[in-house]
């Protein structure tokens, strides 16, 4: 059964369309939204032969190109090879970009939908679980630096997003695990009914996606530039892109988001912020879901280091997203570095 969420966006608002077999029904739902004209699906070289080619098959004068799968290829490299791809494809202004993929289509296709002559109109369709719950949403689009990760965006307000659950099945095993790690994210945030491991298996994905996503809706619409409240959606997040870039990006980004919310729950505890016995629960529902609740054995100092390049940073603060308790988030900066490297201690595999 179809579901739709609407986002109050600054410049125009737009639908989040939940229903099953959507992809079947693309042309119709871009007919509903008045999004016809030339399209261009943007897609990866795993999703392309799962869904781009029979995608495009059922859209009259569409094109499809494709971008290498993995994070280590969301770069200006691949961005300036995009867009040569749709110039050749032949997209122009009055055009649609249909990103259809996981979370590194969405970032850098939806990157070059804001900066392809000046912006082309954006359809995003995600295809995991963990961009269905977070990065199709809200307008934030990007690709990595060296020096570190996200450093280059711009926001992108999408035409429509479209959530076709009917995809999940053929989601690996590890790609479903790292969604739920985006999903328990933002139950600590604000809907404590996310934090139950029962109601996190793939036959209820229908019906826990709509309460995860209403989530990341409502704090973005109270700050659609992450200003201030949107901030709150980096829980663990500091952690994880400090391990993502110590690592090479071998770490998936939910795994490193699961260890970086360990961390920064046990941060919270140390500082006496929240009680004591939350670590040990979050970690307990992590293991429970498949997550890890561990980091490498990177030496702290590097990961600390890393940190020194987060685009979360202001006035030369590392800014971490910390937990009064369940639905209660803060911003703090200023926590002092010993503090951080005792929590990263603690944590690293030996």
């Amino acid at each position: 059964m179809a579901h739709t969420l609407h986002v109050k966006a600054p410049d125009a608002g737009y639908d989040i369309l939940f229903e099953p077999g959507a992809l079947r029904r693309l042309p119709a739902i871009l007919n509903a939204y008045s999004l016809p004209g030339r399209a261009v699906i943007g897609t990866n070289t795993t999703v392309l032969p799962l869904y781009g080619r029979a995608l495009a098959s059922l859209l009259s004068d569409a094109a499809v190109v494709a971008i290498q799968d993995g994070e280590q290829y969301k770069t200006l490299d691949t961005l300036a090879a995009l867009y040569a791809d749709l110039t050749r494809a032949g997209l122009d202004r009055s055009g649609l970009l249909i990103a259809l993929g996981g979370g590194v289509v969405g970032d850098t296709v939806g990157f070059a939908a804001a900066t392809y002559m000046r912006g082309v109109r954006l359809v995003q369709i995600p295809t995991t679980l963990l961009s269905m719950v977070d990065s199709s949403v809200g307008g934030k689009t990007g690709v990595d630096l060296p020096q570190g990760k996200n450093l280059v965006g711009a926001f992108k307000q999408p035409e429509l997003v479209i959530i076709d659950t009917e995809v999940l099945p053929t989601l690996p095993d590890i790609e479903w695990r790292c969604g739920l790690a985006e999903v328990i994210k933002h139950g600590l945030l604000a809907d404590p009914t996310l934090l139950d491991p029962e109601l996190l298996r793939r036959e209820k994905a229908a019906e826990f996606l709509p309460r995860a996503v209403s989530v990341k809706v409502r704090i973005v619409e109270q700050d659609p530039f992450e200003k201030d409240v949107r901030a709150h959606l980096n829980l663990g997040h500091t952690f994880a892109h400090a391990l993502e870039q110590v690592s090479g990006y071998s770490w998936k980004h939910g795994e490193a988001v699961a260890v970086g919310m360990v961390a920064a729950v046990r941060l919270s505890a140390a500082l006496a912020l929240c009680e004591p016995d939350l670590p040990g629960q979050l970690e307990s529902l992590l293991a429970k879901v498949g997550l890890p609740v561990r980091f490498p054995p990177y030496p702290p100092e590097r990961l600390w280091e890393a940190m020194a390049t987060d685009k979360k940073r202001q006035r030369g603060k590392t800014r971490f997203v910390l937990l009064k308790g369940i639905g209660k988030p803060l911003i703090m900066e200023d926590v002092a570095r010993e503090a951080v490297l005792s929590v990263l201690t603690e944590l690293t595999d030996r």
